[in-house]
């Protein structure tokens, strides 16, 4: 992969393409950590977590709408993969779904609504009675905030998500190129082979969603100065 005694040598947009090829492999090997309890997926859970706790309390009882069972439910979803999109909607229908005259307060207070109001409308919505204009307008500013609160633990856990198994693949790149290296060169393997296939681990996970623009870019930098020289 790098040129050395040791190795044999590659042009530069050879080496950008395996580099990049690198990184992929090493997403790949940690994608497979989900086959193991969730592996990274795990990663960034406990930001939708945070959000879902200031809506439900945590009563200890297993019925269907308790904090545990939705919360195991939105992590099925999150682990599995599920459309961003689509988990905080599934979240927001079971928080608002847990709406009721004794748990309001506790809604109010996340999403700074009127409390007084907002007991009210979880008490006429089980009814169907008629909501006032106050009741209706405060019930659409709770949803709205809802789906603020939801969206930020949701793109903070994505984010966080992505960022541990970009920082997961680093090592994982490092060991893959190291042994790439050492399979080639064997015994004849030197130090500073070892260094650069460590270079090129360390830069594999940044460079691969763009190794194949930026080879193509060196191929073209390198036409450049050829015109020029000629």
């Amino acid at each position: 992969m790098f040129a050395s005694t040791g190795l044999p040598p590659l042009d530069l947009p050879k080496i950008v393409l395996a580099i990049g090829a690198l990184g992929t492999a090493a997403y790949g090997v940690v994608d497979v950590s989900k086959g193991f309890w969730g592996g990274v997926s795990n990663r960034g859970f406990g930001d939708i977590k945070a959000a879902i706790s200031q809506f439900i309390p945590d009563t200890g009882n297993k019925s269907a709408l308790s904090l545990t069972s939705i919360l195991a439910t939105l992590k099925a979803n999150w682990l599995n993969g599920m459309a961003l999109g689509d988990q905080k909607s599934v979240a927001k229908a079971l928080i608002k779904l847990n709406l009721t005259g004794a748990n309001s307060p506790m809604m109010a207070l996340a999403t700074g609504v009127d409390a007084t109001v907002l007991k009210s409308v979880a008490e006429k919505l089980p009814t169907g009675a008629a909501l006032t204009k106050e009741e209706t307008d405060a019930f659409g500013r709770f949803d709205l905030l809802l789906s603020a609160v939801l969206d930020r633990g949701y793109q903070r856990g994505e984010q966080r998500y992505r960022n541990s198994a970009k920082l997961l693949a680093v090592p994982v790149a490092v060991v893959l190129a190291v042994l790439g290296a050492w399979s080639i060169a064997g015994c004849d393997l030197k130090s500073l082979d070892v260094w650069r296939a460590i270079i090129g681990g360390v830069l594999a996970t940044p460079l691969a969603p763009v190794a194949k623009d930026l080879a193509s870019a060196v191929q073209q930098g390198a036409k450049l100065a050829q015109a020029w020289k000629s």
